[in-house]
Formats: structure tokens, C-alpha cells, sequence
């Protein structure tokens, strides 16, 4: 009788596709993530009934169809250690409708570099993924998908994924050896290692935030062509904070006369590793209530950032 597989195994590679739907074959070596919470939905679709009559009672034999693959997992939420170096996640954040736009240092080794992540209408790139736990290799082709990046005082900044990919059949492989040196230590968020959070300009004490891409992610298997694609993105960010005198910030008449305002969290301090989300022009939701954390009154804000010539809404920037 073989061993049991341990589910603690897993091993994911990703590499972004030269041609949709086409495995270009990610090794452990170039390929590897490290992530947390990783879980797969292999085998998602529907189920096809037959209903045929027959002389007789008895369940009726159903199809699978429509079948692709779900993968969710987290990446901590630093840079590549280098500035103007993509970090090793960065293929994961570009199949979630996002361009990577990489400038090298004027100067090798002078700090000038970045990495930039902003939102993208059209020619949305598709990673492949390969996932092993055990000896047992699931493939997800095609790749597309959203993501949310998370700030909670106290904790580990992270970005969740979820990729959804064509399905095919897990088969039984070698398992590769990840190389996983590219991914860097991160951080905690705190006062230290956090320095920017500001909303309107007004710098806010914070206890967490969200900033979610909200990408609509549906699988198209239409004859002629199977596809991943993502049909529309409503960015959103949510933000709890320590409420503070409306003649400092007032949410309710921003929320009352739809005025704009910008959001900015920086975390990180040390060059390659910092990590900075930007909303220039943010509407900002009702106010639904308040909250009580340690007899402090908290305010849940919810803004919703608005683009301005198109595919500007925000902007991710490692430097």
C-alpha cells in the first residue's frame, strides 16, 4: 500500500505565457512561489444530466462540463530587495489585468530604480501555474485573475490571489526543487516600518486596510475558443481608522457632495523593500456606523478610487 500524501507538500511554480493557454513550463529553479494559505479547486464547472427515460427508478449518469481550476493562495508583500528589480511574485500580479513597468537604476546600486503595477483595459497577460502536493502535479493554463492587498497594524502586509486557469487532467511527476531565495523577509506593519498613510492628505491613525482590485474573472469555454478572461475590475479600498473631529476630516460631507479624495500607504523603509499603493482620486462611500475597538471610537471608511484619463485609478510602486 503506498504512503499517505502529506498536504503539507506543496510546491507552485508560475510563469507568465508567451502564447495563451500554452505551457511554457515553469521550473522550481526560476519559477517558484512562496506563499501561505494556498488552496486549489481542481475540478470546478457543472454537472450534466442525462435525463433519459427509463422503465425504472435510479439516479441518472451526469457529465462534467465546463471545467477549469481554482487556486488562492498569499504572497508577503515586499519588494525584490533591489531597486528597479521586479519582485518574484511580480508574474502572479500581472495576470490580474496589471501592466509591470520596470525601470532600471540610473546607477547601478544608486536607488533610483522602481517597479510600477497599474491597472490595464486590454491585452491582459495569463500566467501558467503548476501545483504539486505530493507527486501529483495539477497544470492551470491560462491563468487570469484578481487580487487583494492587506495592512493590518501588528501584522505581515500580504497580497491574496485568486487565479482561475482551464483545467486538465493532474498526473503523477517528479517533484521540482524550488529555489525561493528571490522572495525577501518582510516586515511587520507598524508605526516604524509604515511610514505614509494618508487620505485626503490627512495623515489618520490605522488600524487596517484593504485594497481590493475587485476584478470580475469568468471562464469563456465557447467552441473555437477556451478562455480565461477578466470582463470588468471595481476597485475598492476599506479602511479602519481612528475617527478624528470632523473639522479635520469630515467623511460625511465628502461622501454627501462626492468630492474627491487621494489615499496613500507606504510600508517598508529600506530601499528594494518598500512598498507603496497609491489612489489619487478616491470617492468616498457613506459612512454606514461606527466602531468600538478598546473604547476608541473607529471610523470603517470605504472609498472607491476613480480614474482620471483611464487606467489611473491607482498605482503600486516598489522602490
Amino acid at each position: 500500500m503506498p504512503n499517505p500524501i502529506r498536504f503539507d507538500t506543496k510546491i507552485i511554480l508560475a510563469k507568465i505565457e508567451a502564447t495563451y493557454g500554452t505551457d511554457p513550463t515553469p521550473t522550481g529553479a526560476a519559477n517558484a512561489m512562496l506563499m501561505k494559505n494556498v488552496e486549489i479547486r481542481p475540478m470546478e464547472g457543472q454537472d450534466v444530466s442525462r435525463n433519459i427515460e427509463r422503465p425504472y427508478m435510479g439516479a441518472q449518469e451526469q457529465f462534467p462540463a465546463g471545467l477549469y481550476s481554482v487556486l488562492t493562495g498569499s504572497v508577503e508583500l515586499v519588494g525584490s530587495g533591489s531597486t528597479g528589480v521586479a519582485p518574484a511574485w511580480g508574474p502572479l500580479m500581472r495576470a490580474c489585468g496589471v501592466a509591470e513597468v520596470v525601470t532600471a537604476d540610473a546607477v547601478p546600486g544608486d536607488g533610483s530604480g522602481t517597479v510600477k503595477y497599474n491597472p490595464v483595459t486590454n491585452n491582459h497577460e495569463s500566467v501558467c501555474l503548476h501545483y504539486y502536493v505530493g507527486g501529483t502535479r495539477h497544470i492551470l493554463k491560462g491563468c487570469r485573475g484578481t487580487a487583494e492587498l492587506s495592512c493590518n497594524a501588528q501584522g505581515i502586509p500580504e497580497a491574496k490571489f485568486t487565479l482561475t486557469g482551464l483545467f486538465s487532467i493532474p498526473t503523477e511527476q517528479t517533484r521540482p526543487t524550488p529555489t525561493l531565495t528571490g522572495f525577501q523577509v518582510p516586515s511587520v506593519v507598524s508605526q516604524a516600518n509604515t511610514p505614509i498613510f494618508t487620505i485626503d492628505g490627512i495623515s489618520l491613525v490605522m488600524n487596517s486596510v484593504t485594497f481590493n482590485l475587485g476584478g470580475s474573472v469568468a471562464p469563456r469555454l465557447w467552441i473555437g475558443r477556451e478562455a480565461v478572461i477578466i470582463t470588468d475590475r471595481a476597485e475598492s479600498i476599506a479602511a479602519k481608522v481612528e475617527a478624528v473631529p470632523l473639522t479635520t476630516f469630515d467623511p460625511f460631507t465628502k461622501a454627501n457632495t462626492r468630492a474627491r479624495v487621494a489615499f496613500a500607504l507606504q510600508h517598508g523603509t529600506t530601499a528594494g523593500k518598500r512598498v507603496k499603493v497609491e489612489a489619487g482620486s478616491c470617492a468616498v462611500n457613506r459612512l454606514s456606523g461606527y466602531e468600538n475597538s478598546q473604547n476608541i471610537l473607529e471610523w470603517p471608511l470605504q472609498l472607491t478610487p476613480q480614474p482620471t484619463a483611464g487606467d489611473d485609478q491607482w498605482l503600486l510602486t516598489l522602490s
